[in-house]
């Protein structure tokens, strides 16, 4: 039934690859958890106290509370899946809730921390170019290291001066770049050694094959560790920094949403908060009932 799916969720769904990967990880992770428990393969008729002691299971493994809700919202879809074909009456995750913790917030990087960051490149000159545009590529177009990893050679368009990234859900959105970024990308291009397998990729290491998503966060941890004390440096900071600082600069919210792909305009409305103090300020000197104050 675990097949059956991601089938589904493949072909009628059309999840992303990078989705589908996390699925089938978290369900092979519990099936094989019930084999070794229950001396069963079967997945489908579970009571909830299996998932319980899966919970415990995963929480004495290490495995952050995130990861474990992530593998909870697995499971949920799959039995949900199993409600509508009629295989099981009742779900064996309805009264199984997610943990509850305090995410650390993802403080986006500042202009400063950025500047620091260019300096960094251009004064010590131990960046390969391809990590250069790793980190540049984030941080000027906001697409998730997933995005990136997969970006298609035919899709970096220097004559329209844009990118055609496709996300999640298979959704494409066009995101532009600038002339510099553009000229950095042409020569990386003179340099690029593709083999056989990854020459649709625009993005390729050392050893000729599309970049790995590991690769990209450890490149991003690597550089910032230099040039900021915040405990998180992740592509997706990148991210947050990108949203952040345009928005700061006076971008329309709902252009943002569209060039970070969300599918909801209150995901983009989370970057409005980042910077309030920022706000306050604009405030103060704005406002003509403040002005008068003075």
């Amino acid at each position: 039934m675990i097949e059956r799916f991601l089938d589904y969720i493949t072909v009628e769904k059309r999840y992303s690859p990078h989705t589908i990967t996390n699925y089938k990880k978290d369900l092979s992770d519990f099936a094989a958890f019930v084999l070794e428990t229950e001396a069963t393969e079967d997945v489908v008729h579970v009571h909830k106290k299996v998932i319980k002691n899966f919970i415990v299971h995963l929480s004495t493994s290490g495995l952050s509370k995130r990861s474990i809700n992530r593998k909870l919202s697995s499971l949920r879809s799959f039995y949900m899946f199993l409600l509508r074909l009629e295989e099981i009456k009742v779900s064996p995750m309805e009264t199984i809730d997610s943990l509850k913790f305090y995410a650390e917030k993802r403080i986006p990087f500042s202009l400063e921390e950025m500047d620091a960051m260019k300096t960094e490149v251009e004064e010590k000159g131990q960046m390969t170019l391809l990590e250069k545009l790793i980190i540049e590529t984030l941080y000027q177009t906001g697409i998730r290291k997933a995005e990136l990893c997969n970006l298609l050679l035919n899709n970096v368009d220097f004559s329209k001066k844009e990118i055609l990234v496709i996300g999640k859900g298979n959704k494409a959105r066009i995101i532009p770049i600038a002339d510099e970024l553009i000229s950095d990308y042409q020569t990386y291009l003179a340099t690029r050694l593709p083999d056989s397998e990854n020459q649709q990729y625009f993005f390729i290491n050392k050893k000729g094959k599309k970049l790995g998503e590991k690769f990209v966060y450890v490149v991003v941890n690597r550089y910032f560790s230099n040039v900021t004390s915040k405990q998180k440096r992740s592509p997706h900071i990148l991210r947050h920094t990108f949203a952040t600082h345009i928005l700061n600069e006076g971008a329309e919210i709902s252009k943002v949403q569209k060039l970070m792909g969300h599918a909801s305009l209150a995901s983009t409305q989370v970057y409005t908060s980042a910077n309030i103090e920022k706000l306050k300020e604009v405030y103060k000197k704005a406002h003509p009932r403040e002005q008068n104050k003075n």
